[in-house]
């Protein structure tokens, strides 16, 4: 799977992922930009605490308050935009607030506690007391699902990273145990989301859990369960990007629609006889090989050309 550049991604697309299948046809999943309004959403943001973090944080080798940092904290502004955004959208009007990869080997939590919208957007995101020796992931994921939100209707958890994910395969084993719950219907919808920050992120490692497949494993309601999703924040056009797989087949946008291959000819969804019953925000079709681009056409007669060329 391959996932097209944000600053390809045409509105009202929020993110579009293709496949080449092994017959010479591409596989289409499109989901159209919203923010998705459930009851009972929790929300949480999980910061890198790691040592390499330190010069985003602007933190210098001085320990002494007469020094001031000698680089900008790049980190607070994206973590005030995040914050803020992540409180306006949970239930409580509050989103949890962690550093992650902190003490030593990086599998320490930092608690910086629920903070709201308004707050957000004036807090202060100072380092974190203890940088990490490393970085471990798989304590960040498991203080949201496990300690913080085992039970909740609907979560989603954003974690800012710059770098390497030491623990890789083991977030991967427990993401597959995480999609069997929901799948058997043990707990509810969670998203997960990597942001990439900074010139060293291994996107490689991003997209391996991106990527993950879990045999088609469905929820209870019949949705195929997409853990994990990633972006780049400087790739990033809206920060409503986050919500870009978070989205459904049942929600529908509008009352119909029809989706053209480059030859002008009506694809057929994966999922379903067609869109004209119904336009759904979540998307997956087949194109012919060939394609370059797929058309999308409205009841009101607008055409939305969107390229599939990586």
């Amino acid at each position: 799977m391959a996932q097209l550049s944000s600053s390809k991604v045409i509105e009202p697309f929020g993110e579009i992922n293709v496949w080449n299948q092994p017959d010479g046809s591409i596989r289409i999943k499109a989901t159209i930009l919203m923010t998705p309004s459930v009851e009972g959403a929790q929300t949480g943001l999980a910061i890198d605490g790691s040592a390499s973090m330190k010069a985003m944080f602007g933190a210098g080798g001085a320990v002494s308050s007469l020094f001031a940092p000698s680089t900008p904290n790049l980190v607070e502004p994206v973590a005030r935009t995040l914050a803020s955004y992540l409180a306006n959208f949970d239930s409580d009007g509050h989103t949890t607030v962690i550093y992650w990869a902190c003490g030593p080997g990086g599998t320490q939590i930092e608690e910086m506690g629920d903070i709201n919208a308004a707050t957000a957007g004036t807090k202060m995101f100072p380092p974190p007391k203890h940088f990490g020796t490393g970085t471990k992931l798989l304590p960040a994921v498991k203080y949201f699902t496990e300690s913080r939100f085992p039970d909740v209707p609907w979560s989603i958890f954003v974690f800012i990273t710059d770098g390497f994910i030491e623990d890789l395969t083991d977030v991967q084993s427990y993401s597959l145990s995480l999609v069997q719950q929901i799948a058997s219907g043990k707990r509810h919808f969670v998203k997960l989301v990597l942001i990439g920050v900074g010139q060293e992120v291994d996107e490689g490692q991003m997209e391996a859990l991106d990527d993950l497949e879990y045999g088609g494993l469905k929820d209870p309601n019949g949705q195929e369960i997409d853990l994990w999703d990633h972006k780049l924040a400087a790739g990033m056009q809206k920060i409503e990007e986050i919500f870009a797989e978070a989205v459904s087949t049942d929600t529908v946008l509008a009352p119909s629609a029809e989706i053209l291959d480059s030859f002008g000819n009506p694809v057929k969804p994966t999922d379903r006889n067609s869109y004209k019953d119904g336009l759904p925000a979540l998307l997956s079709f087949v194109v012919p090989g060939g394609t370059t681009e797929f058309t999308m056409k409205l009841p009101n007669g607008t055409k939305i050309v969107q390229t599939i060329v990586l």
